[in-house]
């Protein structure tokens, strides 16, 4: 890695900018998408074709401070009760304009805590979805499983509906790092939850864990990540913790002054980045790990690691549909995204029709720009080759993009007749590189630090 002082100098330490897990990303979204546009590209979905479907349950028994999730919390199970119904019906209204055939590759549960709703309605739910889109050949089901609220018998239910990867979230392991982010989970209760897990069969595990959170330093880092280490994940997502209080206000119960600086916020990731490859994980991307056997380390190998809401993923579908409140959809022409309040939601879907309330129909460069800004998110490269033979811009243009973004970074990348690369040495700066293929305005998006 270059030093600090170039990073310094290049904004590494003073940068906010997107973590591009779309391009555009949300905050350019207009309503200029709604339920009929959305429906219609529903209906336009190629028949026999595989989808992925996200399913959103935005309630927690607990609001955990450092989460900037849409959330709500709730102590009965009425209202969560009430939400599966909604999302019965909006599967309804998917299911009408489906074409024939389409099968999921990916399911994947999140939240807020999808674990939180009971056996019964778990049961229910993962039924309904499968009526109405069976899973297909060699698919994908994933469920974020909080380890404070998962039981034998809900698992049981899981596992019998097809589920193949959980994921668990771990943060840190630190008891003063827990306390002051509001999220109480032990060590010994998450191993537990990871041994019902693999009891059933479920060999695939994820697991989240975050840099930059309040008291944190190396030494704690380390213990942290040998412990996770320890239970044997497949994938490990190291996020950086983004503290965006005017945003999430619960976050304001977090004392910034606890907060690591940014370059203690490279220090923590690079002191996780060497425990994971010395136990011999790939590095998948900016910020994902995965053993050499994992679906992740294989597209990148082969070339086909992609990027979407939920980070990195070896899916190839084209289509992914999100039901649920504030859930975002891809599609070829665009994203739509639902109404992010649970009772507007709720109303639009039992008045019959989607809640579709914003997103963005590709025009111009953006199906160019997002492919240049996923190859450096995933391969820290651009191969020209690629991009002229799928993407309508010319040789010359492309090129010129090259030596204008090169000259930001004082010549640091590497431009050949191949493409564009960032240096290992350089890799810390990728999200900043990626800004420089970006033709939005970034300067009222409020993004997160640039590590």
């Amino acid at each position: 890695m270059i030093d600090k002082s170039q990073l310094a100098r290049l904004g590494l330490f003073d940068a906010k900018v997107p973590r591009y897990t779309s391009y555009p990303t949300a905050p350019h979204f207009s309503n200029d998408v709604g339920a009929d546009l959305f429906g219609d590209w529903i209906a336009r979905i190629k028949p026999g074709t595989a989808i992925s479907l996200y399913v959103h349950v935005p309630f927690c028994r607990r609001l955990c401070w450092f989460c900037a999730c849409r959330t709500q919390g709730t102590q009965t199970d009425s209202p969560v009760v009430a939400y599966v119904d909604v999302l019965k019906a909006e599967l309804d209204l998917l299911a009408a304009r489906l074409p024939e055939g389409v099968v999921l590759s990916r399911l994947h549960w999140g939240g807020g805590t999808p674990t939180l709703l009971n056996a019964d309605l778990m049961r229910d739910l993962a039924r309904y979805i499968l009526d109405i889109v069976p899973l297909g050949p060699d698919a994908e089901f994933s469920v974020e499983i909080d380890p404070n609220e998962i039981d034998e018998a809900r698992l049981d239910v899981l596992a019998e509906a097809g589920m193949n990867r959980a994921s668990i979230g771990v943060q840190d392991f630190d008891d003063e790092i827990q306390k002051t982010i509001g999220r109480i989970q032990s060590y010994d209760t998450t191993r537990d939850a990871v041994d019902m897990i693999r009891a059933r069969g479920i060999t695939s595990l994820n697991a989240d864990i975050l840099f930059g959170l309040p008291h944190q330093t190396k030494a704690r880092m380390t213990e942290s990540v040998q412990k996770l280490l320890s239970l044997s994940p497949d994938r490990v997502a190291l996020y950086g913790y983004a503290h965006v209080p005017w945003m999430a206000k619960r976050q304001q119960l977090i004392p910034s002054e606890a907060l690591p600086t940014p370059e203690q916020r490279l220090d923590l990731f690079d002191t996780a980045r060497r425990l994971f490859m010395w136990d011999n994980y790939a590095e998948i991307g900016i910020d994902h790990f995965a053993t050499q056997e994992d679906g992740l380390t294989k597209a990148l190998k082969a070339g086909q690691l992609k990027r979407n809401f939920q980070g990195y993923t070896d899916d190839q579908a084209e289509v992914l549909i999100g039901v649920g409140a504030s859930s975002i959809s891809r599609f070829p022409q665009g994203y739509a995204q639902n109404n992010p309040a649970t009772s507007a939601h709720a109303k639009a879907i039992r008045d019959g029709q989607f809640s579709t309330s914003r997103g963005h129909l590709f025009k111009g460069q953006d199906v160019l720009r997002a492919r240049l800004i996923e190859a450096l998110m995933c391969d820290f490269r651009i191969d020209s080759a690629e991009i002229l033979r799928g993407y309508d811009v010319s040789s010359a243009e492309l090129n010129k993009m090259y030596a204008e973004v090169n000259a930001r970074f004082d010549g640091l990348l590497r431009v050949t007749d191949d493409g564009l690369f960032i240096p290992p040495e350089a890799r810390a700066l990728t999200r900043i590189v990626a800004r420089s293929f970006d033709a939005y305005d970034l300067s009222k998006a409020g993004h997160s630090s640039a590590i």
